[in-house]
């Protein structure tokens, strides 16, 4: 007999009584998926050690769906196998909200045979079979999977350390490897589904052997995967780079990788979040500045960037001197700070810049507008005392509620990053940066999260996250406190002592890009930009010809009142017209017939189909305009 402990009670139990076999007598849980003592999980198969205290996961539980979800990715396995006989199997972890499985395949799987793989997945998922685990030896291992053709199951136990546990699971017929834990039994495997399939490598670099990666979903509830694709679904259709096309906003090409090509009504949202930022930074005491794209690499090595982020960093030459084309903008920044002197009453001195940027981000990472090789950063760098760092903080961080709010973001995470391992300056600095930031927070009533150890090499840093309609989580405004960087490029002040002091430097982002921000815009409304930010406020369209001169004079009316306008008077029916414009999402929708005509009015309606009725010009302007200045 054993000793254990569960719910603070004793138990005395049979020795070699697994966690499934206590369960089953001692536990009114549903839905077990593990055993759990000290924060490490366990098959609910293995055998209970003597003087444990357990506790038990279950589906509902985050860690108990990611066992599910592994266990379906092994369930996948299993289908594939039976499928395709010659796959070789590589890995299948899990991810957010589902799993994936990388194979090597002779035969090219497509998105067609994704629901024919998942019938069979369901077809064997219903027969409720075991899932076994067995602890095997190095040798075993390999001789299993040898057997088997499995070259890279093979090519992973000769990298497990030799002092770590090997184990496999059997499903059937089918063997896999895993730490585990897994279900014991596929009964929990019922409300999954295959999403997508793409083009992969071994250990994810280019270099070595393209693979095929399948992906799938999978929850404890047919309630919670429904939701799941349904957001999914909505994800889709609100996909900046399918709006961007449709709305004609931008284009991509590859003769330019990871570059924007603006289209008229794309530049008009880019230039007016710009200039909305612009006119808000000029009244929070900014300069607005401008350095150049280009400078020497000396200068990107004396301020570190060149060390760690030497493959980012495009470079060209020109009369045998190497230059790089800026990723930041920090370093042009302190030389604009390093003309002419400064005291300590000048300080906090601050300079802003939408700097263009280009990183050689490596291709496989592109994603429309949200990951791009050229970009706009609403960059700044407030330089200041140490005794002004809380206040200049608080300010910043008062200024980022404020913008995100105004574009309908109110649902904010705040992560603090601590020093990393990797990084200039003295542990006192980093100490004194560290507790300034967290000052500022805890006085600002911010509710905040510990990200030990990923600070920028300089500083720490705060990282703002924002959450969406679809709550994905968007991470843009940064503040980072740099004690190091002003010393290394030389930028001093002088003190109230009459001695020269460098700078604390504040590298500051609100919208971090805005080709990104303007991406995350296109997605969150759908399209439907806000009346402010629409490249096109209002379409004016005629029923008959008759109504045609009418209606284009109402429409160049509306034009000298600063609304921008166009004006529909082809020969079609206004059915038509209607729908047109509403798929293209202009916000108002103005109609003018003969009673129109007659009373010298507009009949007003939304892209949501809303019929506000008939209005004289003078009260749609006036409206137009309390909606713009109010950003509604």
């Amino acid at each position: 007999m054993i000793k254990i402990k569960y719910n603070n009670k004793s138990y005395e139990i049979e020795d070699k009584t697994t966690f499934k076999d206590f369960a089953n007598k001692n536990c009114k849980l549903k839905n077990i998926v593990a055993g759990e003592i000290d924060s490490s999980l366990y098959d609910l198969s293995c055998a209970i050690p003597d003087m444990s205290s357990i506790s038990f996961i279950t589906s509902h539980d985050e860690r108990g769906l990611e066992i599910l979800r592994h266990s379906c990715a092994h369930l996948l396995g299993h289908a594939l196998k039976q499928i395709y006989p010659d796959v070789e199997m590589v890995i299948g972890p899990v991810i957010d909200n589902g799993f994936y499985y990388d194979i090597k395949s002779s035969t090219s799987i497509s998105e067609n045979d994704l629901s024919k793989i998942e019938k069979l997945m369901k077809k064997l998922a219903k027969k409720n079979y075991k899932i076994v685990r067995e602890v095997v030896s190095r040798d075993r291992a390999i001789e299993v999977f040898k057997n088997r053709n499995e070259n890279f199951k093979i090519k992973i136990i000769n990298e497990i350390p030799s002092d770590e546990i090997i184990a496999i699971y059997h499903h059937e017929e089918y063997i896999d490897m895993c730490r585990g834990p897994h279900l014991v039994n596929t009964n929990l495997l019922q409300n999954f589904k295959l999403t997508k399939i793409s083009g992969s490598y071994w250990k994810g670099d280019s270099k070595n052997q393209p693979l095929q990666r399948i992906y799938g979903t999978a929850w404890e509830s047919k309630e919670n995967l429904d939701l799941y694709l349904q957001k999914v679904d909505d994800a889709e259709k609100r996909d900046h780079r399918k709006l961007g096309k449709r709305l004609d906003l931008f284009h991509f090409q590859e003769e330019s990788p990871g570059m924007i090509f603006w289209h008229n009504n794309g530049w008009f949202i880019f230039s007016t979040v710009k200039e909305y930022i612009t006119q808000y930074l000029i009244k929070n005491d900014y300069q607005i500045i401008d350095t150049p794209q280009i400078l020497n690499k000396s200068l990107w090595k004396k301020s570190g960037h060149l060390d760690k982020f030497s493959d980012l960093i495009y470079e060209v030459k020109s009369e045998d001197k190497k230059y790089a084309i800026k990723p930041m903008s920090c370093p042009g920044h302190i030389q604009v700070f390093n003309q002419g002197l400064k005291s300590y009453k000048d300080l906090p001195i601050k300079y802003a810049e939408f700097g263009k940027v280009h990183r050689d981000e490596p291709s496989g990472t592109l994603h429309g507008l949200l990951r791009i090789r050229g970009f706009t950063q609403d960059d700044a760098h407030i330089f200041c005392t140490p005794n002004q760092i809380e206040q200049e903080i608080s300010s910043l961080i008062n200024n980022i509620y404020d913008i995100y709010k105004i574009f309908g973001f109110e649902k904010i995470k705040v992560e603090l990053s601590t020093r990393p391992e990797k990084r200039v300056g003295s542990e006192r600095i980093w100490d004194q940066s560290e507790d300034a930031l967290k000052t500022a927070l805890d006085k600002n009533n911010i509710s905040w999260i510990l990200n030990e150890g990923d600070g920028a090499f300089y500083g720490p840093k705060i990282d703002f996250s924002l959450t969406d309609s679809l709550e994905r989580e968007w991470q843009l405004g940064t503040i980072q406190l740099d004690f190091s960087m002003p010393e290394r490029l030389g930028a001093t002040y002088i003190n109230k002592e009459g001695v020269k002091e460098s700078p604390v430097m504040i590298h500051r982002a609100i919208l971090g890009s805005i080709e990104r921000f303007v991406g995350i815009l296109v997605e969150e409304y759908a399209g439907n930009m806000p009346l402010w930010l629409a490249p096109i406020q209002v379409v004016l369209m005629n029923i008959t010809s008759s109504q045609e001169d009418y209606c284009k004079n109402q429409g160049k009316m509306l034009i000298e009142k600063k609304l921008r306008v166009i004006t529909d008077t082809r020969n079609e029916k206004i059915g038509l017209k209607i729908r047109e414009h509403t798929i293209s999402k202009i916000p108002y929708l103005l109609v003018v017939g003969d009673k129109e005509q007659k009373n010298n009015t507009l009949a007003v309606r939304t892209r949501s189909g809303e019929d506000i009725g008939e209005m004289s010009v003078d009260k749609f302007v006036k409206m137009i305009e309390t909606q713009v200045s109010e950003k509604k």
